[in-house]
């Protein structure tokens, strides 16, 4: 946003190889992107009975607010949070439009079980296809939680983007960085490729591979969505940057810290994930991690290493938000019906060059 002018906002750049994925990937586009996500929105713990009945200060609103973060807490709910004083005007650059109701005097309602009418009989159908997403990024945050590291795949998935042996035809994904010159000779790009394979865990990421690597992935040259839950793993940089989608998901009912935590990951991951890529990215301020040597690699895993302990900590509090925020939308009955009969899109295939999930089922 541009200082002290509170309506004029700048969009994010769409060559800029660390803020791209923003656009590209989360649909955070225009003006519009930025704010979405500079708006308030009611964290969870507000959300979850307590003594008080009204928050007075800061510190009481900061307590309440990261109370969701304690795992004993019981998920027993308000009717909704009331922003007294709060007006249609506040929508125009603060709050969320969104799940909202505007009580006339009084100021402005948000309740997950209204929304999404949790209690509602006429909308038990919406509300049971209403969780289903929820239910989705709960078990691939839970199951990413669970799973073993892979420290071994050097961001190789940028590479696989880029590979174009002799007689294939030219990648198709290679169109993303394009106003970016490559560092590396295509040789380089190929041979880094073959040296050992790719051990890419990202479901999702297999679909911007050029066709050519297909049979180069050691985890298959054709997914499934629900292949998520088996593969996906804490050090992928890929995933933590999904964290972003999955955080805004909770959108209007997602804590702005947390939200600005994940977005921390989210870069991070997103700088180390340009920097490790065979494009040349240093006109943009970032550093080289040179992966298609032995040093490159080495330091790879050193910045993964440290970005998996960061993205855990983020990734647990986002486990928590979501496992309270369930209960509070959507009725038990609407969340027994979605777990048995999960939408057609989790058995959607990833392949090179594919189509996007909801065209390739």
């Amino acid at each position: 946003r541009k200082k002290n002018q509170e309506n004029d906002w700048t969009a994010l750049d769409q060559k800029h190889p660390v803020y791209n994925f923003l656009i590209e990937y989360y649909g955070l586009k225009g003006l519009k992107g930025p704010k979405q996500l500079a708006r308030w929105s009611p964290s969870v713990g507000l959300l979850l009975k307590s003594k008080r009945k009204t928050i007075e200060s800061i510190e009481e609103f900061e307590e309440a607010s990261a109370a969701y973060t304690t795992k004993n807490i019981c998920h027993t709910e308000k009717d909704g949070i009331l922003l007294e004083g709060a007006t249609d005007d506040d929508f125009a650059s603060s709050l969320h439009l969104r799940g909202a109701n505007v009580i006339e005097n009084e100021g402005v309602l948000y309740s997950p079980a209204v929304y999404y009418g949790k209690n509602d009989p006429s909308r038990i159908r919406e509300n049971t296809k209403s969780a289903t997403p929820f239910l989705w990024y709960k078990s691939v945050l839970t199951q990413t939680l669970k799973a073993e590291p892979v420290l071994h795949c050097h961001g190789l998935h940028e590479w696989a983007m880029q590979y174009h042996p002799n007689g294939a035809p030219p990648p198709p994904s290679a169109k993303y960085q394009s106003h970016l010159k490559l560092r590396v000779s295509r040789e380089v790009i190929n041979n880094a490729v073959e040296r050992r394979g790719v051990s890419c865990t990202h479901v999702d990421a297999l679909r911007y591979f050029a066709p050519a690597a297909a049979s180069l992935n050691h985890h298959g040259a054709s997914l499934q969505r629900i292949d998520q839950l088996r593969l996906e793993q804490p050090a992928c940089v890929h995933a933590h940057m999904d964290l972003l989608k999955i955080c805004l998901k909770l959108r209007p009912f997602n804590d702005p810290v947390l939200l600005q935590r994940v977005l921390e990951v989210a870069l991070k991951a997103r700088r180390l994930d340009v920097a490790a890529s065979p494009y040349d990215a240093s006109s943009y301020g970032v550093d080289v991690v040179p992966i298609e040597t032995e040093q490159g690699r080495s330091e790879y895993r050193k910045q993964q290493k440290a970005l998996m302990q960061h993205a855990d900590v983020v990734r647990q509090d986002l486990l928590l938000a979501y496992e309270h925020f369930l209960p509070m939308a959507f009725h038990e009955d609407s969340i027994r019906q979605a777990i048995d009969k999960p939408q057609s899109e989790r058995f959607a295939k990833s392949e090179p060059g594919g189509l996007p999930w909801r065209k390739n089922l």
